[in-house]
């Protein structure tokens, strides 16, 4: 009996142990705790101008400006032929050096298994920019040698994932530089103009095509027209089940982008910003499934509510998230279903199932 209490005594502190090195969520709580909500984006307690340069933009962190050394060697002359007036960096005051992610041909794949190329220069789209270049600055690892990179992610090291998720493995953050061929973004997601609505069809991302609309406030987003195509719709019990954070919610003037000359919401595309946020690494704000916006009358909001995620992701993203067997769809997964709502690999509700999301 005794050897019984001992052993049942060991497990118990063997658990408790591994609850204090994996703070996870136990499902909608207040996420993490003792960690800053910048997590990996702390750069080492540079905190936020590990990113921005407050008084100087790159020129501050010594860097983004080209310079002619030939000609001028030691003065540093900036090359304002080569690029332009406009001296980059100054957007968002970004510290990090962009010079080495212009010009250069990015091949990621499009959404019909091809290879798309991104070349992102100043006079490219604000959404490219700041969506995809000012990330890969940092996350490129093969032309862009972003500071206090890594290349395995803050939530792994730090011992906040679930005991034996990804098996231990290393998970990168240098994308060009992952383990393959240096520039291979062939396994990446697909992000840039190819990766557009059109190009996808809406049949991804829901059952009826006149779901969507373009809206040309500014800035010019897709909304999600939830009229009567939309009521009593398979992407409404989905919309009940887990929410719409990415298309209609928070994210829906900072995720797709779409630039000011479009005419259709075909042309709107995916950008690294559609899916993250720099800003908060495991926490995220949304509003409560089933919740509908606005009120169209009083313009009142409905209230939102503080949702656990990982890696960046700016929506309810939890694989720790207690599924109960099957009986209730991972947030993680719920996540992706937004966008990949129809076919083989749908949603639930599009093959005629509806259960609750474990969040």
């Amino acid at each position: 009996m005794k050897k019984v209490l001992v052993v049942v005594l060991a497990l118990m502190v063997f658990a408790t142990m591994a609850m204090a090195q994996n703070p996870l969520y136990s499902g909608g709580g207040t996420g993490i705790q003792g960690i800053d909500k910048l997590g990996g984006h702390q750069n080492g307690g540079r905190g936020c101008v590990g990113c921005h340069a407050p008084h100087s933009g790159g020129r501050g962190n010594g860097g983004v400006m080209k310079w002619d050394a030939s000609a001028n060697a030691g003065a540093g002359a900036y090359v304002a032929a080569a690029y332009g007036t406009a001296v980059m960096g100054d957007e968002v005051l970004w510290g990090q050096d962009l010079e080495p992610i212009y010009g250069k041909a990015l091949n990621f794949p499009t959404t019909e298994g091809g290879v798309g190329t991104i070349t992102i220069t100043e006079a490219s789209s604000e959404r490219l920019k700041t969506g995809v270049a000012m990330c890969l600055s940092c996350h490129d690892g093969n032309v862009a040698k972003g500071a206090m990179m890594a290349n395995d992610s803050f939530e792994r090291t730090a011992g906040l994932l679930p005991v034996g998720l990804y098996g231990g493995n290393s998970i990168p953050t240098l994308l060009g530089a992952d383990g393959g061929s240096y520039g291979n973004y062939g396994n990446d997601h697909p992000v840039g103009p190819n990766a557009s609505l059109g190009a996808v069809g809406h049949g991804a991302i829901a059952a009826a095509k006149n779901f969507f609309a373009l809206d040309k406030t500014v800035p010019a987003t897709p909304v999600l027209i939830k009229g009567t195509a939309f009521a009593g719709s398979t992407m409404e019990k989905f919309y009940n089940n887990y929410g719409l954070p990415t298309i209609i919610d928070a994210r829906a003037g900072a995720g797709w982008a779409i630039d000011p000359t479009a005419t259709s919401v075909d042309q709107a595309y995916v950008v690294c910003t559609t899916c993250h946020t720099p800003h908060s690494m495991y926490t995220t704000s949304m509003q409560a499934p089933g919740a509908k916006g606005i009120d169209p009358v009083t313009s009142k909001a409905y209230p939102s509510k503080t949702y656990p995620t990982y890696f960046f992701v700016a929506a309810p993203y939890n694989p720790a998230a207690p599924t109960a067997n099957g009986t209730k769809a991972s947030s993680a997964t719920q996540f992706c279903r937004q966008c990949h709502f129809s076919g083989p690999g749908g949603a639930n509700e599009a093959s005629g199932i509806s259960i609750p999301t474990a969040f």
